[in-house]
């Protein structure tokens, strides 16, 4: 028989190979981050309190904005309003179809604060640049200059990044908020962790609503109009920033199915089954 050629190796040799395989093989786990659960509440709720703010504080004294800044009438002014707050009541339809069919809540939110930021900083433009506005009238008997094609163009836009900014805030941040909570598992504290997360949420809403009707208006009324559009712009700025900064922490779910889509299968089944025929028995209807 012949003899079989083994080669031996040391021993060192030997445990130096066998670690080299094993880290390639099978790395180490790492912990993954923690994700979820109270850390998320402040900056959800923050996101919406702000935002309310930022937005409901801008409507009170609109009128008078319009009035007198841009002299528009009462007609036009209440016409204009009406038009951005059936915008701003709108469109969070199509922002919560949008988040549960194609972007998701996170970012649908990330960019409805975005938005809003934008809009608002526009609309403080529109205070702090004079020929975004139409000249003050001289006393001289000459006619005031009403205002021009831009200088309204740049104020309708202004409302619509606010309102394209809440139809991405507002339908989605309470529904973001609870699937921070929802990790699949039976979690007997759950239900009260929710319960005081509705709790904030709601109770931050009213306190948020109730300060930009009194402090906004007042800051308005007080400081003037490049102060009192000024911080509502600051605010959404750190409305946006504090959402994107605890985008680490945040359950992020998947997008599963499009509403939009589905809607439409049903209108197609139902053309494709118009023609069928009733049933004869009249016990089958029951």
């Amino acid at each position: 028989m012949k003899e079989e050629m083994v080669e031996y190796f040391p021993l060192s040799q030997m445990e130096d190979s066998e670690k080299q395989t094993s880290s390639h093989s099978s790395p180490i786990p790492i912990k993954s981050r923690k994700k979820g659960g109270l850390i998320t509440m402040p900056f959800i709720i923050a996101n919406e309190a702000l935002e309310n703010v930022a937005s409901y504080g801008l409507l009170p004294n609109m009128t008078n904005y319009l009035m007198g800044e841009y002299r528009m009438g009462f007609t036009t002014t209440q016409n204009l309003l009406f038009f951005w707050s059936a915008a701003t009541n709108f469109l969070p339809i199509v922002g919560a179809v949008v988040a549960d069919s194609y972007l998701g809540r996170f970012l649908t939110i990330g960019l409805g604060s975005i938005f809003s930021f934008l809009g608002s900083a526009v609309l403080w433009l529109t205070a702090m640049i004079p020929k975004a506005r139409p000249p003050a009238c001289n006393q001289t008997g000459q006619a005031c200059k009403s205002t021009t094609g831009p200088q309204y163009m740049l104020l309708v836009f202004s409302f619509l990044l606010l309102s394209i900014g809440a139809g991405g805030i507002r339908p989605c941040s309470l529904a973001f908020g609870a699937n921070q909570f929802d990790k699949g598992g039976s979690d007997p504290n759950k239900q009260k962790v929710l319960e005081s997360f509705f709790a904030w949420y709601y109770t931050s809403t009213i306190v948020s609503v109730l300060i930009a009707l009194t402090g906004i208006v007042y800051l308005q009324d007080r400081l003037g109009w490049k102060i009192g559009f000024g911080i509502p712009a600051i605010l959404m700025f750190l409305s946006a920033l504090f959402f994107f900064l605890a985008s680490p922490f945040y359950i992020k779910q998947k997008v599963r199915s499009n509403v939009f889509a589905s809607f439409i299968q049903v209108i197609v089944i139902a053309c494709k089954n118009r023609k069928l025929r009733y049933p004869s028995h009249n016990s089958d209807y029951h």
